[in-house]
């Protein structure tokens, strides 16, 4: 008696939750100066900076080359990994991966405004899967730098409140 009424209720969930439609960001928050916008970084291929193009695309953002639009300048990227723990023998056993980002917004009005973000995760480091470990290592780096990437998007956001005040 109880099997269909859970089967009929798990389904009925199943299709409330795919039928709804929610996204985050979608851009929809980002003011409308900053929907266009120039993107500058020292090193326009690197990870960061692939990274920070995919978010503002994914977020509606239009980069292009012209004079006259806001700027987004990636100023420093810094990376660094601390000791968390140590195994019996001594040997690393868990790093703290750190991720922080510089950058700036500057409007056209040539009022710069600095944003950061700053994202650290914990890795676990066993020398007998090396091979393992490494991918591992490289694909949370690649999420940090994402998370990085829509962090500063959302502190773009934040930044209208400043924009609107002056």
């Amino acid at each position: 008696m109880f099997k269909p009424i859970k089967t009929a209720f798990f389904m009925l969930s199943i299709i409330l939750l795919t039928a709804c439609g929610f996204h985050f960001q979608n851009g929809e928050l980002i003011p409308q100066e900053l929907r266009t916008l120039k993107f500058e970084s020292s090193d326009p291929y690197s990870d960061m900076s692939i990274a920070m193009r995919k978010q503002l695309q994914a977020n509606n953002i239009s980069i292009v080359e012209q004079q006259g639009v806001p700027i987004l300048r990636i100023t420093k990227v810094s990376t660094d990994d601390e000791v968390a723990s140590v195994f019996k023998q001594g040997r690393e056993a868990e790093k703290m991966l750190m991720l922080q980002v510089d950058a700036s917004v500057q409007l056209p009005n040539k009022d710069a405004y600095p944003i950061s973000a700053k994202v650290s995760r914990t890795f676990f480091d066993n020398s007998r899967a090396a091979l393992a470990k490494s991918s591992e290592r490289d694909i949370i780096w690649a999420d940090m730098r994402e998370q990085v990437a829509r962090q500063l998007i959302s502190k773009m956001v934040a930044l209208q409140t400043q924009v609107q005040t002056k």
